[in-house]
């Protein structure tokens, strides 16, 4: 199959399935074919939990919530059925400082509030409330104040230094 509009053939899988390999910031918005990015996360890889939130906190103090995102989301998609809403939870609260550091501040504060609700919902419902080592009353706390203060000012953030301490550090 191919892209007539650009007359490449479309990025595939080994299944099939499109991928876009165009190279890709750090904040995950894709740049030109050629041009030079940030090596991208690879997708389905099955972690430890505790490797997963280690991975995405490297990530996130590297400036790159985009790509914890993608870390959290393979946790989300491979682990179990009763974690499965913490992972998604995380990847929300990525997504949403990826957003609020790409401009995109509407956007960005109701993805971080929607992760927040997310983390606190599953963490009331288990009775777990640092999940491999997550603070997950200061991550929700960090994401509730950083959505009001994007709303507030209209002004992006820098990812890097706005990240959250998943350990409450």
């Amino acid at each position: 199959m191919s892209d007539v509009s650009s007359g490449r053939d479309r990025d595939r899988d080994e299944e099939g399935r499109a991928r876009n390999a165009r190279p890709r910031d750090g904040l995950g918005r894709p740049l030109p074919y050629g041009a030079e990015g940030v090596a991208r996360q690879p997708e389905g890889v099955v972690r430890a939990p505790e490797e997963t939130v280690a991975e995405a906190q490297d990530l996130l103090d590297a400036g790159r919530p985009f790509h914890a995102h993608e870390v959290f989301e393979d946790a989300w998609k491979s682990g179990p059925d009763g974690e499965r809403g913490l992972w998604r939870a995380l990847a929300q609260l990525a997504v949403g400082l990826t957003h609020t550091a790409r401009g995109n501040t509407s956007g960005g504060a109701r993805l971080l509030r929607r992760g927040a609700a997310g983390v606190t919902t599953w963490t009331e419902t288990t009775g777990r409330h640092s999940p491999y080592g997550i603070d997950a009353v200061t991550l929700t706390a960090w994401a509730t104040d950083l959505a009001a203060e994007v709303e507030r000012t209209d002004t992006p953030v820098d990812a890097a230094t706005r990240a959250p301490s998943l350990h409450g550090h």
